[in-house]
């Protein structure tokens, strides 16, 4: 994906149409010159519509609709007729959105899955025609209801990748260059920090018949809950990763700090983050000796999980898809 390509924020205004007025009218025949009540009710008003599509990546198609309009009901009219629904507008987006209110933050519609159709604002109901007030104590009523209005605000449309997979480190840990060797995607590599600015997915061919989705996400820096380099835009993305790949560099000046400052962001963000499966992968591990390999083993917590791979010589990288993969089994039989 490139940079200028990938969108996963945007701020739309949402305007939903107003019901339609139902009518108020009485039939008149030659021959029934007093004949009851027909009005008509009048149709709904538009819906502004969120469906999935599974063919895209970013929500780059939204940039130049910023003001969304549906149309209004119509009228009713006589002879019962009612009036017709306002066309609502279906707003495609990739699987993994979210559409939120802007102003309460609050998540109001989640799309996960291709064709899932799902209405974010809805239309205002049509009135009722003078034909539905008739009762028998009141058999011509001269009234009608008028039409709801629709709903009316800002709201903001959210990608949250969906990947099986996500590859948490800090800048330069190696988490493109082992996208780039398990998949056939091909990140931009580069030896400083932030080379990665979006994410790239990447299908990873699991022992020949089967497959998973990894995510290369930005790197982390401290702070990133506050919002500190790419913050927010990286941390929202791992939400949606069942197991979280953490990968931190043999040549790190200190392997369990890194550990403690990403674990730290990831709580500071969203505790429930720190529920989901986790793997320590020391990158460049073609550097460590097999008695540094278990030095470096030994500064972790005895509960986390710790494997060593070189994306240079390949070595560990089929012991790591083999761990990735049980652990996804696992998450899905859970």
């Amino acid at each position: 994906m490139q940079t200028d390509n990938f969108i996963d924020y945007i701020r739309i205004h949402c305007k939903s149409g107003h019901g339609g007025a139902g009518a108020s009218h009485f039939l008149r025949e030659k021959f029934r010159p007093n004949g009851g009540p027909d009005g008509g009710n009048g149709g709904r008003g538009g819906h502004i519509i969120l469906r999935g599509n599974k063919n895209l990546w970013t929500l780059l198609h939204l940039r130049y609709h910023k003001n969304l309009v549906a149309e209004d009901g119509k009228r009713g009219s006589k002879n019962n007729s009612s009036g017709s629904y306002g066309k609502d507008i279906i707003i495609e987006v990739p699987l993994g959105t979210v559409g939120k209110n802007e102003e309460t933050g609050e998540v109001e519609i989640e799309i996960l899955e291709h064709g899932q159709e799902a209405v974010w604002v809805h239309g205002g109901r049509g009135g009722l025609g003078n034909a539905a007030f008739v009762t028998p104590t009141n058999q011509a009523p001269e009234y009608a209801q008028p039409g709801e209005p629709g709903n009316e605000g800002w709201k903001v449309v959210e990608l949250k990748i969906l990947a099986d997979v996500g590859l948490v480190g800090f800048p330069n840990a190696g988490k493109s260059t082992l996208l780039s060797v398990i998949s056939a995607a091909k990140p931009k590599i580069a030896d400083y920090a932030f080379t990665t600015l979006t994410p790239n997915l990447g299908m990873v061919l699991y022992r020949g018949s089967t497959s998973f989705c990894v995510a290369d996400l930005p790197g982390i820096i401290e702070g990133a809950a506050e919002g500190k380099g790419l913050g927010h835009r990286f941390l929202r993305h791992i939400e949606r990763n069942p197991v979280l790949l953490m990968l931190i560099p043999a040549d790190s000046k200190n392997h369990k700090e890194e550990y403690d400052i990403l674990m730290h962001e990831l709580k500071q963000y969203n505790e429930d983050l720190l529920d989901k499966q986790m793997l320590v992968a020391i990158s460049k591990s073609d550097m460590l000796d097999d008695e540094l390999k278990k030095e470096v083993e030994a500064e972790f917590p005895k509960e986390v999980p710790v494997h060593f791979f070189s994306s240079l010589t390949q070595d560990g990288i089929q012991g790591l898809k083999d761990k990735l993969w049980l652990m996804l089994n696992e998450t899905e039989l859970a």
